[in-house]
């Protein structure tokens, strides 16, 4: 039984969909980000950097949604949604998730989070060069799965298509969200129309991008 600290449609939302792709048992403690809740006493010593998604892995909590999607994936081979150490796939496999957790994920903590990166004056400029860099990482993406897809490994979904998912959701306010990319769209449409999917926005009462 693992148990996952989510806040709705936030980076928790990964973790989340893979847990019910794996069909492995699971209850949800759900964070109040709004309230704080993330930066609470009792929270913090599960997640020290105080975000989330936090998951407890045999009674110990674990963090950073990259890892835990690796280590679902790789816990439970029967689900395939991780090639095995062997696979010539898995060098991909590993490039895309490493991808996502290093460069597209932090873009978007800048493009939702500017002051952050360089205080409340450089907002805009923050904004643009993050807009910037999601865009190039979504037409890179784009590009390898017009040549290599549909899915990022190829015709067999994987938990890198989870990420790239909740990473193309995030974008759907943005000037160019990841839709406008012709594969990255057929990609989103494939992945919306899983159970999964409207599983995931039923637990966490989202409508939007559905």
């Amino acid at each position: 039984m693992y148990t996952l600290y989510y806040s709705p449609g936030a980076a928790s939302f990964a973790v989340h969909w893979l847990l019910l792709e794996l069909d492995v048992p699971h209850k949800l403690e759900k964070v109040d980000t709004d309230g704080g809740q993330q930066r609470s006493p009792a929270y913090l010593k599960l997640n020290p950097n105080g975000k989330v998604p936090t998951l407890i892995v045999d009674g110990r909590p674990m963090y950073e949604c990259g890892a835990l999607l690796l280590l679902l994936a790789d816990r439970h081979t029967d689900a395939a949604l991780a090639p095995n150490c062997e696979a010539p796939a898995r060098e991909t496999y590993l490039q895309w998730i490493l991808h996502f957790a290093n460069t597209l994920q932090p873009a978007f903590r800048r493009w939702f989070y500017a002051d952050e990166a360089a205080g409340p004056e450089h907002e805009d400029a923050v904004k643009e060069r993050a807009r910037v860099e999601i865009e190039q990482a979504f037409a890179r993406l784009d590009a390898h799965l017009g040549q290599h897809g549909p899915y990022v490994l190829g015709t067999q979904i994987s938990a890198a298509d989870i990420y790239a998912g909740m990473l193309m959701r995030w974008s759907r306010n943005m000037p160019k969200p990841a839709t406008e990319w012709p594969s990255l769209a057929a990609l989103a449409q494939r992945l919306k129309a899983r159970f999964t999917f409207k599983t995931l926005y039923q637990r966490e009462g989202l409508t939007d991008w559905a």
